[in-house]
């Protein structure tokens, strides 16, 4: 190391317990030197003790917080960790002197986004050792999305607000603010579900005893479940596989192209689309119904929970696949053209003997014709055409899109779809009981 590097760090070694002090503390350090300057012009002796003292508080309190060795731990609490759009969450902050020795005033500054609200700031008395003091702040948010919240960063200061050391946590929770949900009326839901129990698969009942899955003994199964004829081929004990519980499936797409829907902010046709979807999930799963969400995202395999339901119950696999597509609605997004393709190719490969319901902005002829490609037979289709017309203030312009649409509505009718079109304020609810009213909903697949 060269001698100008030795003299910059050791001027930054002297300089740092300096780099401490407050604005108060500059202050008065700036005062005590003025005064022992004119102190010794003026030859006051009195003036000189009172600028020594001055000078001497600030400089002090620098070095006693450039040597003291503190120990702070924090945890966060977020509760709930989902929450809906427009509703508060509530954040517990737990703050824990872990030295030995005690710490000062502590003034605590929490990191979250603009759209949390303003930043959140604590003053805390000192901390005797050991001690632990918890705090708390509520947050909200108007806008969906996955929010980070933290990290916290701690100043403690001296008893007279000289000096003040930093510390920062680098640990942050998320906060996930999903679309509103809406209490839907309940709808007469038909289908293939039922409980667990010693119901036969169909595929047993229509080939018959031979051809039922069997595996191999383990201990502890019953002795009444073994298959004799697959043992006695085999050469070794096999047992009737358990039955797999059946489980109705919906699908739901999500139209996310910004050419198909109009409007701005909370009143715009996409946040009713995914108001709609999150809300269908959520009751759908109340009904035993897992779901899965198909939006065209690149991600949208994480969507899936049925296919991963080995040994969990109907009501944990319902809740598991709600959860999953209420995470993914927090942070969906319009996009471009191909992503209405890309949800009804995902859709397409899952939907069979299921239940589809779509939620769309407007429609071309093209996208009419893909969409009714996933009715199929054993297959019930629903789509919710979202209201668009009411953003467009022209007119002619709107006549012109509410005859498009109701084109192709009859399009996809006629293609064996139930079509509802959402009317001018219309909410998520009363579309729903007009999809329920006359008519039978048929879904389920193993």
């Amino acid at each position: 190391m060269t001698l100008r590097g030795v003299r910059r760090r050791l001027g930054q070694r002297l300089l740092s317990p300096f780099s401490r002090l407050t604005t108060r503390g500059r202050a008065v350090l700036a005062a005590g030197a003025t005064a022992i300057v004119c102190a010794i012009v003026l030859g006051q002796r009195d003036l000189l003790r009172v600028g020594a003292l001055l000078a001497l508080v600030p400089v002090l309190s620098a070095l006693v917080l450039s040597r003291a060795r503190y120990r702070l731990a924090c945890s966060r609490t977020v509760t709930p960790v989902r929450v809906e759009v427009g509703k508060p969450a509530q954040v517990v902050l737990e703050i824990a002197n872990v030295s030995s020795t005690r710490c000062g005033m502590v003034l605590a500054e929490e990191h979250v986004p603009y759209t949390l609200g303003s930043r959140p700031r604590f003053v805390l008395p000192g901390l005797e050792a050991g001690e632990r003091r918890a705090i708390s702040y509520p947050v909200r948010s108007d806008v969906r999305g996955r929010f980070a919240v933290g990290p916290l960063s701690l100043t403690l200061t001296d008893p007279f607000g000289m000096g003040e050391h930093r510390r920062s946590f680098s640990a942050r929770d998320d906060l996930i603010v999903i679309p509103p949900v809406v209490a839907l009326p309940p709808v007469a839901l038909g289908g293939d579900w039922s409980g667990s129990g010693d119901t036969r698969p169909r595929a047993v009942a229509a080939s018959g005893e031979d051809d039922v899955t069997t595996r191999e003994y383990r201990q502890g199964d019953d002795l009444r479940r073994v298959h004799w004829r697959s043992t006695a081929r085999r050469g070794e004990l096999m047992v009737r596989r358990e039955e797999q519980p059946w489980q109705s499936r919906a699908t739901l797409v999500l139209d996310r192209r910004r050419a198909a829907h109009r409007g701005d902010g909370q009143a715009s046709s996409f946040e009713w689309a995914v108001s709609a979807i999150a809300s269908l999930a959520v009751h759908l799963a109340g009904r035993g119904y897992a779901i899965r969400l198909c939006d065209g995202s690149p991600g949208e395999e994480a969507h899936v929970a049925w296919a991963h339901a080995e040994g969990h119950s109907f009501t944990g696999l319902a809740e598991a696949s709600s959860s999953l597509v209420l995470d993914a609605l927090a942070s969906a997004a319009l996009g471009g053209a191909v992503e209405l393709q890309r949800a009804v190719h995902a859709a397409n490969r899952s939907a069979t003997g299921g239940l589809v319901i779509a939620v769309v902005g407007e429609l071309t002829p093209d996208d009419t014709a893909m969409l009714a490609g996933l009715h199929q037979l054993g297959t019930t289709c629903i789509a919710l055409l979202a209201d668009t017309t009411s953003a467009i203030s022209d007119v002619v312009l709107r006549e012109r899109v509410r005859e498009g649409v109701q084109a192709q509505a009859e399009q996809l009718r006629a293609a064996g779809w139930d079509v509802i079109e959402v009317r001018e304020g219309e909410g998520v609810a009363a579309t729903w009981r007009r999809v329920g009213s006359g008519r039978l909903l048929a879904g389920g697949a193993r």
